[in-house]
């Protein structure tokens, strides 16, 4: 029995492992294989970040132009896009109105709702001459308060998703570990008291 450990220790340690395999094989010792990274959407509160960006610079006292300017590069690529277009124009001179309309170059449907808010907020300023800095900020604890909702609705949509199979999974134990052995014992108390 000791010389058939012996006989195994042996041969384990000489023998050829992964690696010496892949070369006798003409492959790399150790192959690359790249991680898979989900798609994931957009971050949900890089609006709400970039919205408060705006908002402060407005309540510094910046001109709207130079805060939008200031704003669209942390901001998410579609905000961006609006935040740079209505910076450059407003540079321009253009009217407010059309600064802060939709760009034609977005297809329709495109622009997100908080994003779509703010440029009917600036619009509105514009011609009311409200400031512009509390309805910002007021849009930005808005887009925060969604992305909770939305966060907690994928969350109770999971649990719920969850709760099937794991109720298929412990319904079967429950019924063999808790009713079947209590049928079984009253089904035998029932048929030794001679009631059947």
């Amino acid at each position: 029995m000791s010389a058939a450990a012996v006989l195994l220790a042996i041969a384990v340690w000489t023998g050829a492992g992964p690696s010496m395999v892949r070369a006798r094989a003409g492959m790399p010792a150790h192959p690359y294989r790249p991680r898979r990274r989900r798609a994931r959407g957009p971050d949900p509160l890089a609006v709400a970040s970039s919205l408060d960006v705006l908002a402060v610079c407005l309540a510094a006292g910046m001109a709207v132009s130079t805060a939008a300017a200031a704003t669209a590069p942390s901001a998410p690529p579609r905000l961006a896009r609006v935040l740079r277009r209505a910076a450059d124009l407003l540079a321009l001179g253009a009217d407010p109105a059309v600064a802060w309309a939709t760009p034609l170059e977005l297809p329709a449907g495109s622009v997100d709702p908080q994003t779509d808010a703010l440029l009917r907020l600036a619009r509105r300023s514009a011609s009311s001459g409200a400031a512009l800095a509390d309805g910002v900020a007021e849009l930005a604890a808005q887009a925060r308060q969604d992305a909770v909702h939305a966060a907690t609705a994928t969350a109770e949509r999971a649990a719920v998703l969850i709760a099937g199979p794991l109720g298929l999974c412990f319904l079967p134990a429950f019924v063999c570990l808790g009713v079947v052995p209590v049928v079984a014992g009253l089904a035998g108390d029932v048929l030794r008291s001679g009631v059947l």
